[in-house]
Order: structure tokens, then sequence, then C-alpha cells
């Protein structure tokens, strides 16, 4: 089956839609319409600035959407993906009372209800069913909060998009909460080719019941549509029939639901007008500005954004996914459309087409930065845009000062923030997507115009021991006008502390100019020291995603872990790593498991050294359910072990005390991750753990790192 020549923008605005409507709603959640219009007036634009609030946050209905979405590559893009499937995707991704979901309390909130369930050991979709959960928690919000990505892999089949939607709705939800998912999928889905409203609407209503409460719903919004043009009496009646007093739990998805429909019906497919109609109509209005904004991002593509109001400079792609596959956290729109586009075109068989080569920051569509902004020390009258120029998108750093040796530096984040250290609400875990000894490799251009050639390094900023990033400078390579060069370096070590961003630093000699930045990307192996760092600080800890119960910074060691119940990971890296050795000095005075994990994604996805009391070793992997690959008995030693594991492909050697004790070939290998600490009902200790790339030296003699006393 064909796809839609412009299905890659396409989804790309739909996922800018979702994330624009997210962020202009979360600050005024839960705020009753009468509130809104009291304190704020119609609400038409991004409100947090006045609510002293931060913009881009981290939110539930983002960090689910793309997240339970990671089924269908985790299982090999099925057309026929199970509930199941999709139940396993959150147990592997979701921390408990920490990500993706708002942890309000057995039912009370539908999602933690249903993940209970899941750890349990009931699958979905009995997780989330109603002979379970009751009526009422089975029908709140949350299934269609979630909904949206799997329309956007269906691009023109909205049957497919319905059927996938139900699937991923039932892990948590049931009834009219399904219903509501499947209008919602259905219609996305047909935005890629129907830009017709009404002709939208009879195609979302077409895949559920016609006695249901959803579509019945939907029917009387039209009709009050058709008789009266003026939202806000719409709205009261809408009130009046449909409104939380007539639904139990928290947050109901028919009251919100209907709220959708309204700003979509007033909104005559105005992307500002439909979701200033839906927030300034209160109640969940991040969940419902959500829906709206990416349908209507889907149906309009990138001129849904376009008007007086700048929907997507304050934004600029950046979007956060805590959860325990700490590498994805920090992302944007660009890269998570990218996602998505690869698993529509594999569930038409078609291969993945990346853009310029699979480089992560590509700029390929109109507008798109990537998170890119300029630095604090830049001349005046400084700009960076996504332009144009000879034949591609690229984004373009212009100043216009006219002293010597100015700089102008443009960089995108690879981990948290310093501003977002201290985001509230939702808990922003994350891993740092750079590492020391990973390779940097960037392809810029100079303008023709430019008086003279400019001078550009790459750069990274690492946390210090004070509260900014402190620059790091690779060689500096000088363009000539209209030239244009790859600039290629290995990130040096950074002491133990982050990596925050990456970008390029620009040395501009002469008059106003311009230089394009085509690509940045980086590859390889990091070559790191994960400890505690020399000064400390505190935000070397924050690089650890933690998925254990205890770990306080009392302690003399880095990481004095403790599981009360079940098996803890504490862990950091990301999928780009494949092939390398990781090695740690471990303690443990008593744990009934405790070892060394690597090629992490998640808290049930990857192998392990494992070490128990009794003196019995397994190299064991982990894809859903456990499977011992190898196991021996060792001599009972001291409490203070060396773990060594080595990665290369499918085969992997384990170390126990310098000493080898397997090596296997896995036919079905896990492909990359990070590293972890793993302990289950106990405790563990450990100063350091060391990466680096396999072979460089002899897995026996990078164990000397400090060890925990």
């Amino acid at each position: 089956m064909n796809l839609p020549a412009d299905y890659a923008r396409r989804v790309y605005a739909g996922v800018l839609g979702k994330m624009i409507g997210v962020y202009l709603g979360r600050p005024i959640e839960g705020w009753t319409h009468e509130r809104i219009e009291r304190e704020l007036g119609e609400v038409d634009r991004y409100v947090s600035d006045r609510l002293g609030l931060p913009l881009v946050v981290t939110d539930d209905d983002l960090s689910g959407t793309f997240t339970f979405l990671r089924a269908l590559e985790d299982h090999g893009f099925p057309r026929d993906i199970t509930s199941e499937q999709i139940g396993e995707t959150w147990l592997n991704y979701i921390i408990e009372d920490r990500t993706v979901l708002w942890w309000g309390g057995v039912g009370l909130s539908t999602e933690q209800t249903a993940f209970r369930r899941l750890q349990g050991g009931v699958p979905a979709p009995s997780s989330g069913s109603r002979e379970l959960n009751g009526p009422v928690v089975s029908e709140q919000i949350g299934a269609q909060i979630f909904i949206d990505g799997w329309g956007m892999v269906a691009p023109g089949r909205p049957e497919l998009a319905a059927d996938l939607a139900a699937r991923a709705a039932r892990v948590s939800h049931d009834g009219e909460a399904v219903y509501a998912a499947q209008v919602i999928a259905a219609m996305e889905a047909q935005a890629f080719v129907e830009p017709d409203l009404g002709r939208l609407l009879d195609r979302g209503l077409s895949v559920i019941p016609r006695d249901s409460l959803i579509a019945r719903v939907i029917r009387d919004l039209r009709a009050w549509r058709s008789e009266d043009q003026d939202w806000r009496r719409s709205r009261a009646r809408l009130q009046d029939r449909y409104g939380y007093h007539r639904f139990g739990g928290a947050c109901h998805v028919v009251p919100n639901h209907a709220l959708v429909w309204l700003g979509l019906l007033y909104g005559d497919g105005d992307f500002r007008r439909s979701l200033m109609i839906t927030n300034t109509s209160g109640w969940d209005t991040d969940c419902n500005s959500g829906n709206v904004g990416c349908l209507l991002g889907i149906r309009n593509g990138l001129t849904a954004f376009e008007g007086a109001y700048d929907w997507r400079g304050p934004v600029r792609d950046r979007l956060y996914l805590p959860t325990a596959d700490g590498g994805r956290a920090i992302t944007d729109a660009l890269t998570e459309a990218g996602h998505i586009v690869r698993a529509g075109r594999a569930l038409v068989g078609l291969p993945h087409d990346l853009p310029k080569g699979g480089a992560r920051f590509h700029f390929s569509q109109p507008g798109s930065v990537q998170g890119f902004t300029l630095g604090e020390e830049d001349p005046a009258g400084g700009t960076l845009d996504n332009v144009a120029w000879r034949g591609e998108r690229v984004l373009a750093l212009r100043w216009a000062g006219t002293g010597p040796d100015q700089r102008l530096r443009a960089t995108t984040s690879t981990f948290i923030s310093p501003d977002a250290l201290r985001m509230p609400g939702y808990e922003l875990l994350a891993s740092p997507t750079l590492y020391p000894g990973q390779v940097v490799r960037v392809r810029v251009s100079a303008d023709e115009s430019n008086a003279t050639p400019v001078t550009i390094r790459p750069c990274v900023g690492r946390y210090s021991e004070g509260p900014g990033l402190e620059p790091v400078l690779g060689p500096g390579t000088a363009v000539r006008p209209g030239g244009e060069s790859e600039l290629v370096w290995r990130v040096p070590d950074t002491g133990g502390q982050p990596v925050a961003d990456v970008g390029i630093e620009v040395t501009c000699p002469g008059p106003g100019g311009a230089v394009y930045l085509h690509t940045l990307t980086w590859d390889g192996t990091p070559d790191v020291c994960l400890g505690r760092p020399a000064g400390e600080g505190t935000v070397w800890r924050r690089a650890w995603v933690d998925a254990v119960h205890h770990w306080e910074a009392l302690w003399p060691e880095a990481y004095r872990i403790a599981q009360d119940t079940g098996r803890g990971l504490l862990i950091q890296g990301a999928r780009d790593w494949h092939d390398y050795q990781v090695s740690a000095a471990i303690r443990s005075d008593f744990a009934a498991v405790h070892g060394l994990a690597a090629r992490v994604q998640g808290l049930r996805r990857y192998y392990a050294l494992t070490l128990r009391p009794s003196g019995v070793a397994q190299l064991i992997k982990v894809r859903g359910t456990e499977q011992v690959l190898a196991q021996t008995t060792v001599l009972p030693g001291e409490q203070l072990r060396d773990f060594n594991l080595e990665l290369d492909g499918p085969r992997l050697r384990a170390f126990l005390d310098r000493e080898l004790l397997f090596e296997v070939v896995d036919d079905d290998p896990i492909s990359g991750g990070g590293v972890a600490l793993l302990v289950e009902e106990g405790m563990l200790a450990c100063d350091a753990v060391r990466v680096l790339p396999t072979r460089t030296v002899d897995p026996l003699q990078v164990l000397d790192v400090a060890r925990p006393v």
C-alpha cells in the first residue's frame, strides 16, 4: 500500500500539534470554565508565563502517547499486535510511582490501577477490564489521551487505526473510554487523506457502536452546532447534560470527549480558534487540547501553526519522555515523528527512509530546529531558523554584528538542562544521550556572501560545580565563503560530569553573515567512568534513571542502593551503545540477587551477570520473561566481587573476579542499550561503573576503579 506523499510532514505536524495543545492546556489543567474566563479570558495563546510556570514540561499525555507506541518497534512491528504485548511495554518502561502515569492511587487513577494489575500477573486486556476495575474507573480519560500515535501509524486506514487503538486502550480502560479512543484514532488516520471535518466525524462514528454514549455525545454536539453559533451556549448545554456531576471518578472521558468536539465543531478547522474553545472550556485542558491539536496538525499540516501568533518559536520542538529507557527522554518533535513514520512504513512493508543518512539532527522539515537555541553570549542581531538552502532544509545561524571575533554558539540539549532541573510536576528522569569517547560529526556550510572565512568548532556543555554549564570546545575549522566542511571530534573526558548540550561555536571575524548546519550526529561507544565526580555536586546523580527503592547520598560509596521487594535497576546509557564492555567492583552485604546489567532497554529488556548468596552465578537475558543463558556455581568469596560483561554483536562474555565464567552466542540478541546495577531484595554498594569499547583493552584490566570499602 502506498503512503501519502506528505506522510512524514503530516506526522511531524501532528506531533507538534499534540505538543502545542498539551503545553497550552497544562497550566490550567483542572480549572473550571468560570475560573478561566474570570482570570485569563479566552486562552488563545500560551499562558504559562502569566502564571509563572515553565512552558515545556514533562506530562503524562505526552509520555504515554509516545512511549506506549514503542510496543510496535519492540515486538517487530506486527499489524496484529496484542493488548498483552502493549501491556508488556507498560511494564518495561514505566517506573512505579515515578514516570509516565498520574500516580493518584489505585481506584482513583485508572492507569495506576491497571499497572498494579499488570504487576500482579493479570495480562492485558483483563488488566483494564470493567469486570476487574468497575465501570467508573475503567471509563476515565486516559485511553483517549494516549491514543494519537496509533492513528498516525495508519494513514488513510481508519479501521486499522481504530483496531490498534482498541488494543492499546484496553490495557487500562474499557467501555466508553475505548470508543472515545477509537473515534480519535480513526479520525486522525483519515485526516491524512480527508480534510472535510464533517466527513472525518462520520468516519470516526463509523468505527464505534451507534448506541454508545460517545456516539450520542457527538450527535448532540453536531445538532447543537447547527442550531446555535455561540460555543458558550453549547458549552452550557454540554455541562448540563454531560458534565462531571453526571459521572464518577476523577476525570471521566465523556465530558472531556464532548469538549474535544465542541472545539472542533465551533473552531471550523482553525487551529488557534479550536484550541481556544477547548481550553477556555476548562476541565482536563491539556488532554483535550492535545487531541484537538494533533488532529488539526495532521489535517492542516504545518500551515496549522501559521498566523499572527508564534506557536512554534517558544517550543522549539522540545519534548521530554521520561521512562526506564533514559536515553530516549531528551528528545524533540522531529525525532519522535521519525519513529512514528518508521512504524507506519513498517506496517505496510516499506523500509524506513532515514533523512540525511540517519543523522540525529537533520532539520528536514520546514521550521524544525530540534531544540537548538543561541547562547547568551551571542552578538546582538544573532538569529537561528530553518531555511531551504542548496536543495535541503538546514539550520541557519546569522549574525549582524560588526565587531571582530564575535562568537555565535548554537546548542541543543543532550541531558536535563539547568532550567529543567527544578521543573515542577511530573518528574524528569533522563540519562545523557552523548558521552565522552563518542565521536561527534557535524556538516556545515558558510554563506557565499560572508566577507571572510569563519571558524567553526564543535562544542559540548558539561555540568561543573557551579549552577551553569561549562563549554568544552573541539578544534576549529576555517570555512571559506560558499564552502562546506565536515567536523569530526571525539568528546573528551568531562571529569565524570554529564554532557548536557552539543552544538557548534562560530567565530565571526567580520560584518554580518551566516553559516548553515546541515547535520549533527554522533556514533561510537563511550569511554567513561561513571562515579562520583571530583567536587561532586549533585547533577551526576540525575544522569542515572533511578528504579530502586532506596539510593541515599549520605554513604561513602557513590552507589549504595537497596530494594525492598522485587528487582530494582539503577540505569544509565542509551540504545546506541551496542558493542562495549562494562565493569564494576560490587559489594552486597545482603541481597537475594545482585549484579551488573548491559544493553539495558528498560526494566524488562537487558542482559545481566547475577550472583546469589549460594554462589550461583548466571548470565541472564530478560525480554519480558527471564531466560538463563548460562549458569555455574562459584566458590564463596569476599563480599566485594569484580563483575565484567563484554558484548560484541551476538557474542557475550561474562567475568567474575577476573575469571571467564561464560561465553555464549545469542541467536536473537538485544541489539543495544545502557548499563545498570541490579539488586533484588537487598542492598548493593559500588563506587564506579566503567564503560569502554569492546577489545580496547583486555577486559581483565578494566577493573581498576574505585572500590567500596
